[in-house]
């Protein structure tokens, strides 16, 4: 298919929904009582929906990745949308034998079999952008080969131009500050999910952090069969983690494989820095331990990335302020992290924060997948002004490398939630909290230590108690108490 064609088929699919919504307003405006409202847009919503999913089928590549960020999170799209692109997270019909051998070829110059003592033609795993297939090299050694879909990245630029249309029209009714960067942030993360050397780079690292945990396991890349399009690893056995039957056959508990999966998640992202952006239940295998305990498999990496500085602190404010009740800290870690537009309306900004949070704190969630409906709507204020809530928009940023952290988070929630709904992540994930609190403190004396330590050498000795901490600090210590 070429550039041009996928283009129209691309514009097609929007345009089709765009004047499907048209029809049933110009329709409610002639003949408002024709039709109970909530069902109609219902109707029209499961229609729409049912179309994308077939549109993002057939075009593939980022159209997969995008239905597969949409599923998860429903803040921007209605129940219909979510239920029908969730499909795409592990149902991607995959690609012919044929065309993952024209990407095999252009690496090795010879085809999968004659490389490889077997290869299999059905593939075991699809995505968005390339799939797995068995083999064995000459050892016996059982391997996956993950290869990239032919012109993958010439695809992903036409798709990305449609991408950043649709993006300036979002934005002229979402006015959020610095919203490109999520069409930024997309390009970025589908560069590097495209680059599977980088892939292999990545599982290096994130093996090389976990090398003291027997209990979190990593495929073994074989750099000799493997390019920037072919990546052939080590074959990892276990059972996908949402498969309750699985696990109930392995004799493990779903809370302990989710106690197990957020300790991990945290310790990458308070502790490692560096985390993995796409944590759907299909890159996470699941197998039991010799002591009965689970071990987590983790899989596909490309998109792993760094945290910064400034979200790391700034998520560990707001925790904090959550775990001791201290709305000066959440407003100070939304602010750390970037969320505040500098020309924005910062006091109605911060009002509205705490005013939030004050409701939030009154909130008793026992059951995380059955929340009630009238607990969200709780959280909204009902008196606030069209115009009041677009001040607040405008008074929003979107912080560099956010994307990354908000989709990981929101798909690692949903994860956790299918596993085990009583399970409360923040409490679970407390002592990597405080671990990260202690090193950032440890760090903090350390420099201020440095500062005196001149002075030192001709002043009087300062008692240990009269060493003072700041009061943020003062507020995280109460936490180890």
């Amino acid at each position: 298919m070429s550039a041009a064609i996928r283009l129209v088929r691309a514009l097609r699919v929007f345009a089709v929904i765009f004047l499907s919504y048209l029809w049933q307003v110009s329709w409610a405006k002639l003949w408002p009582s024709r039709m109970d409202r909530k069902a109609r847009w219902q109707k029209v919503n499961r229609r729409n929906a049912r179309r994308m999913y077939k549109g993002f089928v057939r075009l593939r590549g980022v159209y997969i990745k995008l239905g597969q960020i949409l599923s998860v999170m429903g803040t921007f799209l209605p129940k219909e949308y979510t239920e029908e692109l969730e499909q795409l997270q592990d149902d991607v019909p995959p690609a012919s034998y044929k065309e993952v051998c024209e990407t095999f070829k252009k690496s090795f110059k010879k085809m999968p079999d004659q490389v490889f003592a077997t290869f299999a033609r059905e593939p075991i795993a699809a995505a968005s952008l390339g799939q797995v297939h068995e083999a064995t090299n000459e050892k016996g050694e059982k391997l996956a080969v993950k290869i990239l879909y032919p012109n993958v990245a010439t695809i992903i630029n036409v798709d990305l131009k449609v991408l950043g249309w649709a993006l300036r029209i979002y934005r002229n009714f979402v006015p959020i500050a610095q919203i490109e960067r999520v069409h930024e942030q997309l390009s970025d993360m589908l560069a590097r999910e495209t680059d599977l050397e980088n892939e292999a780079r990545c599982m290096a690292r994130m093996a090389k952090n976990f090398e003291s945990d027997p209990d979190v396991l990593f495929p073994k890349v074989y750099p000799e069969l493997s390019s920037g399009t072919v990546m052939t690893m080590s074959f990892m056995d276990g059972v996908k983690i949402t498969k309750h039957d699985a696990l109930s056959k392995l004799e493990l508990d779903p809370n302990d494989v989710a106690t197990k999966l957020i300790k991990v998640f945290y310790k990458q992202l308070f502790i490692d820095k560096f985390f993995h952006a796409d944590p759907h239940p299909g890159n996470f295998f699941v197998q039991r331990g010799p002591a009965g305990q689970p071990r987590i498999v983790v899989l596909d990496l490309g998109s792993a990335t760094p945290l910064t500085d400034n979200l790391a602190d700034g998520m560990f404010d707001i925790l904090s302020g959550l775990m001791t009740r201290n709305d000066n800290l959440v407003v100070q870690g939304i602010d750390t992290m970037g969320f505040i537009a500098p020309n924005g309306d910062r006091a109605l900004l911060e009002g509205n924060i705490r005013k939030y949070f004050e409701k939030l704190l009154n909130l008793d969630i026992k059951d995380f997948s059955k929340i009630d409906p009238a607990v969200a709507q709780s959280l909204a204020d009902p008196d606030m002004k069209r115009d009041e809530l677009r001040q607040i928009m405008k008074a929003i940023a979107y912080p560099e490398g956010w994307f990354y952290v908000e989709r990981a988070a929101v798909i690692m929630f949903g994860l956790q939630t299918t596993l085990a709904p009583k399970l409360n992540g923040i409490q679970v994930g407390f002592p990597y909290i405080t671990a990260f609190m202690m090193e950032k403190n440890q760090k903090k004396f350390a420099k201020q230590a440095a500062a005196v330590a001149p002075a030192a050498t001709t002043a009087t000795p300062a008692k240990p108690t009269d060493v003072k901490t700041s009061s943020s600090a003062d507020d995280h210590e109460a936490l180890l108490n």
